[in-house]
């Protein structure tokens, strides 16, 4: 990308922006090396970078890079043989044990919420816990070498230690004596050249022994070290020396252990630049609330409501655009500072962004391209020194984009055609705009001349726009207005400001009849424009209105469902509730007669007892369940004749005879009934086979709400007798869907009893039968089970 379209798009403040969320020096070089890409797979895996660091700085805060440094240099020196001091190496200690932390942070996100490519780059990260361990046990965090680095430098600090006690302790006996002190400028023992001394008066010089290391500025104090002190400040001597080799076996050996990892360590650099670089970017569009773009690479592009990066975001007016569907030109006119250039760069701008992976300030579902190149030619470039007129540098640059420019580049013209005589300047204005459009380039252009109004109309691809003028305040409102295009507003501009009526009136005869039309077009596409605009807003509000209606109409229906389905459960738990109750009573009023009947001989039937029962317990309610929502689209299954259906209204299963288009009739029991379709629901739908031919003995099914007993009581008959009665009694319950029925014949001398269950072994209805339980009626009852 040519370094000129840079500087006029003011590309490198983003990058500086960028660098200052950089965490390392690591990341801010990949930063200022930052440029746009012209791969559409390059720029898609550079946004799906910054878009899984954006996910996981919110998610878990931006990863740990505290104490990564650049350790390349000491890494080769370190290859080469080259000693490494104290704190190049805690350097590099730091460097592994951040990158361990940053690999363990973005594995631990990576399990929650997938970030594959942080996760690829960090997992190559190499951990070498060893090596930190070795440098860290030898270095404190000062960058000084431990006595416990080794044996020899513990045991010669030692000594060191114990050789500066015995020297201070001489010294401060000597300076206490009173024959000395007066001797002395300052009671204070100090160092010189790494040995200890006193501060003794120039004139005592001749008087006090020892060696001269030092005298002070004006000469009055001489920095003597006493006779006695020389031995013991030479050992001392020695001992440092000593240490100062310890220190450099350490160092070596740790250099050594370094220099074996050096490929390792510096591509764990490589790594974390380029993690530390994703983050800087999700930084970065989090302070400006950016979002990421779809990109193409067919020369389209489409800004919702995009914002320049560098304008206040509290002032800046969103622009939205799209070019490269419908149009692959657009010509921007409207007034100075009206904001077409802002529109221009915005555009630009926000294209270099989205090619260099980062997010641009726009809505989501913004959608923008990869150029192969962006060419733009925007402001004043006069030279005094070239001797070039505004027209002329203008025109130069021009030249220069029509020589480099493909079907494949963004061009952007700021005043094309200005800075000569109009007519030639429109003209020439409209023939380079010609020949770029053939070429097939994506273009917006913005010009004063109005021949580029008519130009842009009767071009196919190429659409007028203009920035929004407010004539009522005399302000622009640096809204683009795609397909309006611009007017001069000179005339209402005057007039507003008091110019005289007869001078407007005379500048108007002035234009041509022409211009007159293409401005009361202009005009009129403007008052079309602004009453759409108005009623979309009021469309807009009343569908919002319709919508919160609607939904407050659906609440309250769903409220007052629940509210009838409550009250339904709860009068049908109270009506329950009280028939258990008169069951309980009447359960102890039969127990208290069967105890009566036994204590007084009384003859109480136990079939009689049973029939009570089932009497009771057939008068219960049963409890409605909730009629299911219909489908949606307000389907329901097919019914059809034959099918059994349950009815809502009557809580009572029957099957349906006859259907019709909103109703059908049901046979429920012995009654036939019409019933209407929402008021009933598919419990069996009859085989298809049974549709086609419906039989006749089907409206002759009885249901157990007939007049059908389930008990038959043949004490004091015959057995011929019993036996026909038993026959009618076994094809009317089979009829009425009976599943068990009862027959008494009572226990007597047994012959009752034994011809009948001989009669039901061959009986077609019978499946099986025994004698009655406990509770039932013993031997004197038969239950017979019915298929």
């Amino acid at each position: 990308m040519d370094s000129k379209i840079l500087s006029t798009l003011e590309y490198q403040k983003i990058i500086n922006k960028l660098s200052a969320h950089a965490a390392t020096e690591l990341g801010k070089r990949l930063v200022e090396g930052l440029l746009p890409s012209t791969g559409l797979e390059t720029v898609k895996l550079l946004l799906q970078a910054t878009d899984e660091a954006y996910a996981a700085d919110r998610l878990k805060g931006s990863a740990p890079f505290g104490g990564i440094v650049d350790i390349s240099a000491p890494l080769h020196r370190a290859r080469i043989g080259g000693t490494l001091n104290p704190s190049e190496l805690l350097d590099i200690a730091f460097a592994s044990r951040g990158g361990r932390r940053v690999k363990k942070h973005i594995a631990h996100i990576h399990e929650e919420h997938p970030i594959p490519l942080l996760q690829g780059l960090a997992g190559d990260i190499t951990e070498h816990k060893g090596l930190e361990d070795d440098i860290l046990a030898c270095i404190d965090e000062n960058a000084e070498v431990l006595d416990s680095a080794s044996p020899g430098l513990a045991s010669v600090r030692r000594e060191l230690r114990n050789g500066e006690s015995r020297i201070r302790e001489k010294l401060e006996s000597m300076i206490r004596s009173s024959s000395v002190q007066k001797m002395l400028q300052d009671v204070i023992i100090t160092l010189r050249n790494d040995r200890y001394v006193i501060p003794v008066k120039q004139e005592y010089r001749s008087s006090f022994g020892g060696i001269v290391h030092d005298q002070s500025g004006s000469g009055a104090t001489l920095f003597i070290e006493p006779e006695a002190m020389v031995a013991m400040n030479n050992r001392l001597r020695e001992l440092k020396a000593a240490e100062e080799r310890e220190i450099e076996k350490i160092l070596q050996k740790l250099t050594a252990l370094a220099s074996d990892y050096v490929e390792d360590l510096l591509a764990n650099q490589e790594l974390l630049g380029e993690l530390d670089f994703a983050f800087a970017k999700a930084r970065l569009a989090h302070t400006m609330k950016a979002t990421q773009p779809r990109m193409n690479d067919r020369g389209f592009l489409k800004l919702k409501r995009g914002r320049h990066p560098l304008i206040d975001r509290d002032k800046v007016v969103p622009l939205d655009v799209e070019l490269g569907n419908s149009f692959t030109a657009i010509i921007v006119t409207g007034p100075n500072t009206g904001g077409k250039t802002v529109s221009l760069k915005t555009i630009g701008l926000l294209s270099l962004m989205a090619m260099s992976g980062l997010f641009v300030p726009a809505d989501e579902g913004s959608q923008l391209c990869v150029f192969d190149a962006i060419y733009a030619d925007i402001g004043d470039e006069q030279s005094i020194e070239q001797s070039l007129s505004t027209f002329s540098s203008h025109l130069t640059n021009i030249i220069s984009i029509l020589k480099r420019m493909t079907a494949k580049s963004l061009v952007l013209l700021d005043e094309l055609g200005a800075g000569t005589d109009p007519a030639e300047g429109s003209a020439l204005a409209i023939a380079i705009l010609e020949h770029i459009h053939a070429i097939g380039c994506r273009i917006v252009a913005t010009t004063h001349y109005s021949e580029l109004k008519a130009y842009a109309y009767n071009r196919k691809s190429v659409i007028n726009a203009s920035m929004e003028f407010d004539v009522a305040t005399l302000s622009p409102t640096y809204r683009l207005l795609v397909g309006v295009p611009g007017r001069s507003n000179a005339f209402a501009i005057a007039e507003r400001l008091g110019l005289q009526r007869s001078i407007i009136d005379h500048a108007r005869g002035e234009v041509s009849e022409e211009d007159l039309r293409v401005e009361s077009m202009i005009a009129s596409l403007e008052e079309n424009r602004l009453s759409a605009e108005n009623e979309r807003q009021t469309a807009e509000e009343l569908r919002r209105q319709m919508e919160l209606q609607r939904a407050k109409h659906e609440e309250e229906k769903r409220r007052f469902e629940e509210q009838k389905e409550k009250l339904l459960l709860k009068a049908q738990d109270e009506a329950i509730g009280i028939l258990d109750k008169a069951k309980k009573e009447a359960e102890t009023i039969i127990s208290e007669l069967r105890k009566l009947a036994m204590e007084e001989g009384a003859s109480v039937k136990e079939h009689k007892l049973i029939e009570a029962r089932r009497k009771l317990e057939e008068a219960a309610p049963e409890k409605s369940q909730k009629r299911p929502a219909k489908t949606q689209g307000g389907k329901r299954e097919t019914i059809g004749p034959g099918d059994e259906v349950m009815v809502y209204s009557l809580n009572q299963r029957g099957h349906v005879l006859e259907i019709n288009a909103s109703d059908a009739l049901v046979q429920l029991g012995i009654l036939k009934m019409k019933v209407t379709l929402d008021d009933m629901e598919l419990i069996k739908s009859q085989a298809p086979a049974a549709k086609q031919q419906p039989k006749q003995s089907a409206t002759l099914m009885r249901s157990k709400d007939d007049n059908v007993r389930m008990e038959l009581d043949l004490r004091g008959e015959n057995l011929e007798e019993a036996i026909m009665e038993v026959d009618r009694f076994l094809d009317e319950s089979f009829l009425s869907g009976f599943g068990r029925v009862y027959i008494i014949h009572g226990k007597g001398t047994g012959i009752l009893r034994t011809g009948i269950q001989q009669y039901l072994r061959r009986h077609a209805h019978v499946k099986s039968f025994r004698n009655g339980d406990y509770g039932e009626g013993g031997t004197g009852v038969t239950v017979a089970e019915l298929k």
